[in-house]
Protein backbone atom coordinates (compact mmCIF):
# COMPACT_ATOMS: atom_id res chain seq x y z
CA UNK A 1 0.00 0.00 0.00
CA UNK A 2 1.24 3.72 -1.18
CA UNK A 3 1.70 6.61 1.41
CA UNK A 4 -1.36 8.02 -0.97
CA UNK A 5 -3.59 5.39 -0.67
CA UNK A 6 -2.83 5.52 2.60
CA UNK A 7 -4.00 9.09 2.50
CA UNK A 8 -6.97 8.24 0.39
CA UNK A 9 -8.26 6.13 2.90
CA UNK A 10 -7.85 8.37 5.98
CA UNK A 11 -9.53 11.43 4.06
CA UNK A 12 -12.34 9.10 3.02
CA UNK A 13 -12.86 8.14 6.28
CA UNK A 14 -13.13 11.55 7.27
CA UNK A 15 -15.52 12.57 4.91
CA UNK A 16 -17.80 9.54 6.02
CA UNK A 17 -17.31 10.77 9.40
CA UNK A 18 -18.10 14.26 8.47
CA UNK A 19 -21.20 13.32 6.67
CA UNK A 20 -22.41 11.22 9.70
CA UNK A 21 -21.97 14.20 11.87
CA UNK A 22 -23.92 16.12 9.49
CA UNK A 23 -26.52 13.45 9.57
CA UNK A 24 -27.06 12.90 12.96
CA UNK A 25 -27.21 16.85 13.40
CA UNK A 26 -30.16 16.92 10.90
CA UNK A 27 -32.05 13.63 12.67
CA UNK A 28 -31.55 15.63 16.41
CA UNK A 29 -32.84 18.73 14.81
CA UNK A 30 -36.30 16.34 13.38
CA UNK A 31 -36.27 14.60 16.64
CA UNK A 32 -38.30 16.46 19.12
CA UNK A 33 -42.27 15.89 18.13
CA UNK A 34 -42.76 19.41 19.03
CA UNK A 35 -40.24 20.21 15.81
CA UNK A 36 -41.98 17.78 13.96
CA UNK A 37 -45.43 19.14 14.95
CA UNK A 38 -44.17 22.55 13.40
CA UNK A 39 -43.00 21.69 10.36
CA UNK A 40 -46.04 19.33 9.25
CA UNK A 41 -47.95 22.83 9.89
CA UNK A 42 -45.58 24.68 7.55
CA UNK A 43 -45.74 22.03 5.04
CA UNK A 44 -49.67 23.79 4.60
CA UNK A 45 -48.10 27.08 4.52
CA UNK A 46 -46.60 29.93 5.87
CA UNK A 47 -47.69 30.27 9.45
CA UNK A 48 -46.80 33.19 12.29
CA UNK A 49 -45.72 32.22 15.95
CA UNK A 50 -49.32 33.06 16.87
CA UNK A 51 -50.89 30.86 14.45
CA UNK A 52 -48.56 27.57 15.88
CA UNK A 53 -49.08 29.01 19.29
CA UNK A 54 -52.77 29.04 18.69
CA UNK A 55 -52.61 25.53 16.53
CA UNK A 56 -50.14 23.45 18.44
CA UNK A 57 -50.84 24.92 22.23
CA UNK A 58 -47.58 25.50 23.23
CA UNK A 59 -45.69 28.10 24.60
CA UNK A 60 -44.61 31.32 22.46
CA UNK A 61 -41.37 30.96 23.76
CA UNK A 62 -41.48 27.42 23.24
CA UNK A 63 -42.17 27.63 19.73
CA UNK A 64 -40.00 30.47 19.09
CA UNK A 65 -36.88 28.55 20.57
CA UNK A 66 -37.84 25.09 17.86
CA UNK A 67 -38.09 27.94 15.00
CA UNK A 68 -34.80 29.39 15.84
CA UNK A 69 -33.40 25.75 16.17
CA UNK A 70 -35.45 24.92 12.90
CA UNK A 71 -34.13 28.16 10.84
CA UNK A 72 -30.20 27.56 12.29
CA UNK A 73 -30.35 24.12 10.50
CA UNK A 74 -31.51 26.33 7.60
CA UNK A 75 -35.33 23.68 7.67
CA UNK A 76 -37.42 26.93 7.76
CA UNK A 77 -37.44 30.56 6.61
CA UNK A 78 -38.80 33.50 7.90
CA UNK A 79 -40.03 37.27 6.50
CA UNK A 80 -41.26 40.13 8.37
CA UNK A 81 -44.99 41.44 8.08
CA UNK A 82 -45.53 44.20 10.19
CA UNK A 83 -44.40 43.69 13.76
CA UNK A 84 -44.44 40.00 13.07
CA UNK A 85 -42.66 37.44 11.13
CA UNK A 86 -43.63 34.45 8.83
CA UNK A 87 -42.18 31.07 8.96
CA UNK A 88 -42.15 28.77 6.07
CA UNK A 89 -40.38 25.90 4.86
CA UNK A 90 -37.09 26.92 3.09
CA UNK A 91 -37.63 27.07 -0.97
CA UNK A 92 -35.39 24.13 -2.36
CA UNK A 93 -34.83 22.34 0.92
CA UNK A 94 -36.70 18.89 0.29
CA UNK A 95 -38.03 18.71 4.25
CA UNK A 96 -41.52 17.31 2.62
CA UNK A 97 -39.38 14.79 0.83
CA UNK A 98 -37.35 13.94 4.14
CA UNK A 99 -40.84 13.73 6.11
CA UNK A 100 -42.45 11.47 3.24
CA UNK A 101 -39.37 9.04 3.67
CA UNK A 102 -39.87 9.32 7.26
CA UNK A 103 -43.59 8.27 7.41
CA UNK A 104 -42.89 5.04 4.54
CA UNK A 105 -40.18 4.04 6.57
CA UNK A 106 -42.42 3.80 9.46
CA UNK A 107 -44.95 2.28 7.62
CA UNK A 108 -42.34 -0.35 6.25
CA UNK A 109 -40.91 -1.55 9.89
CA UNK A 110 -44.80 -1.36 11.50
CA UNK A 111 -43.53 1.67 13.54
CA UNK A 112 -41.05 -0.33 15.52
CA UNK A 113 -39.06 2.68 16.59
CA UNK A 114 -41.60 2.99 18.48
CA UNK A 115 -40.73 -0.02 20.82
CA UNK A 116 -37.09 0.16 20.54
CA UNK A 117 -35.29 1.80 23.76
CA UNK A 118 -32.21 2.87 22.15
CA UNK A 119 -33.48 5.07 20.09
CA UNK A 120 -36.16 6.55 22.61
CA UNK A 121 -38.95 5.39 21.33
CA UNK A 122 -41.27 3.76 24.34
CA UNK A 123 -45.05 3.00 24.71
Amino acid sequence: MTMMSTLDDASGRAAAQQAAEASAALFRALGDPSRLAILAHLYLGPHRVVDLVDHLGLAQSTVSKHLACLRDCGLVQSQPQGRASVFSLTLGVPVRDVLAAAERVLVATGEAVTDCPTAGGHR
